[in-house]
């Protein structure tokens, strides 16, 4: 077995596009009729429009924690770097006690992701 996508919902999908293609600087590897967005994160990372009326139930969905790390080389430059573009975290990058560093922070739609490093 291996992780092979990750789903994060939104309700503005060319906000979330601009936040992972040109903020965070993810490669777009596929759309869908202004329906997802691809993107490589190792697992395909979709990002999908949930803010129809057929979606309603999956809208609440959008905005929450989503239990995605992200692991990058250096933890500090990127909060830096990513704090610069605007980016919000809920606190600096902490170090933890199992040895790694993690830092929460929201995308376009207000889901909260992590760095680790």
């Amino acid at each position: 077995m291996r992780m092979r996508y990750v789903r994060v919902l939104v309700t503005e999908l060319a906000a979330a596009r601009k936040f992972y293609a040109q903020i965070l600087g993810l490669d777009i590897l596929w759309e869908h009729e202004n329906k997802a967005i691809g993107f490589d994160l190792g697992p395909v990372l979709i990002v999908e429009d949930v803010s129809s009326e057929e979606d309603r139930k999956e809208r609440d969905l959008a905005g929450r924690y989503v239990g995605c790390s992200i692991e990058v080389e250096d933890i500090q430059a990127t909060y830096s770097e990513l704090v610069a573009k605007g980016v919000h975290f809920t606190a600096p990058p902490e170090k933890q006690e199992w040895g790694g560093t993690l830092a929460h922070f929201e995308d376009a739609a207000g889901n909260l992701l992590t760095l680790v490093g």
